[in-house]
């Protein structure tokens, strides 16, 4: 058996960064993915995401199943409890930096 990839820092030393994006409306039902990849395809959704200064969340989990999707997918009901509390979070920065 090979557990080079068994330790998750390690894994991204030696693939580079792992990403995915999710778009949110408030009109519709549950958040979809519009952005995935790894590597160099990782590093730009991650820099367009700083660039345009969209909140990153860092949690490997779940990127891991986000990976897996489709692009155009909506978020199966199994991560709804992880992405109600990154939504949560969201509102909650937005929220201090209006008061400032």
């Amino acid at each position: 058996m090979n557990y080079r990839f068994f330790n998750q820092k390690q894994k991204k030393e030696i693939g580079g960064p792992t990403a995915a994006a999710l778009r949110y409306d408030a009109n519709s039902d549950t958040p979809v993915v519009i952005a995935q990849g790894k590597g160099h395809l990782a590093r730009k959704i991650i820099d367009l995401a700083k660039e345009k200064n969209i909140p990153i969340q860092e949690d490997t989990l779940l990127v891991e199943n986000l990976i897996d999707m489709d692009l155009g997918d909506t978020i199966p009901p199994q991560l709804y409890l992880v992405i109600a509390e990154i939504l949560l979070l969201l509102e909650d920065m937005e929220n201090h930096q209006s008061i400032q």
